[in-house]
């Protein structure tokens, strides 16, 4: 893929939250279609997760976490985090790739991207492939059911997603 992604149909997405499924405990990244009705679930680790309720909530620790340093190298050797994009999904392993000015391109899990898109203000986009394979599309009308969940999400804390072993 190009740069700029010419060739391919990308959707910017938004993310909605995270939370943890029952009951496996896994932690999920909800996305949700900034131009249509799809939704995009990716199980992430526990550190993520809370990395990602972090940046979210606006917490900001004592001391830099890994995602924050990432943000802090970038900022010093004057670099700009683009975009991140969800390039594919295989065998039920999502891959992500960062997109930084001047082409460069590098490859990380999409949590780690997340993580780091939401320190940045780097737009978040998937390719439509994955969208088609993994995404679930909510009507308007079940909306009241994502607002639900939205509601739950503001009263989970980073601190759920720790393990209790």
């Amino acid at each position: 893929m190009d740069e700029a992604g010419e060739g391919t149909s990308l959707s910017e997405l938004s993310v909605v939250g995270v939370r943890v499924e029952l009951p496996s405990q896994q932690p999920i990244v909800l996305l949700k279609e900034v131009d249509g009705d799809r939704y995009l679930p990716i199980w992430i680790g526990a550190v993520e997760a809370t990395a990602i309720a972090f940046a979210q909530q606006g917490v900001v620790t004592a001391r830099p976490m890994t995602h924050d340093l990432m943000r802090d190298l970038l900022a010093a050797f004057d670099r700009t985090l683009q975009t991140v994009t969800i390039t594919e999904l295989r065998e039920g392993v999502f891959y992500a790739e960062l997109a930084f000015e001047g082409g460069v391109t590098v490859s990380a899990r999409p949590s780690d991207a997340i993580a780091l898109a939401m320190r940045s203000g780097a737009t978040i986009r998937s390719q439509a492939a994955v969208l088609e394979e993994a995404g679930i599309a909510i009507p308007d009308e079940q909306e009241d059911e994502v607002e639900k969940f939205r509601e739950f999400l503001d009263q989970i804390s980073p601190e759920d997603f720790e393990s209790g072993s």
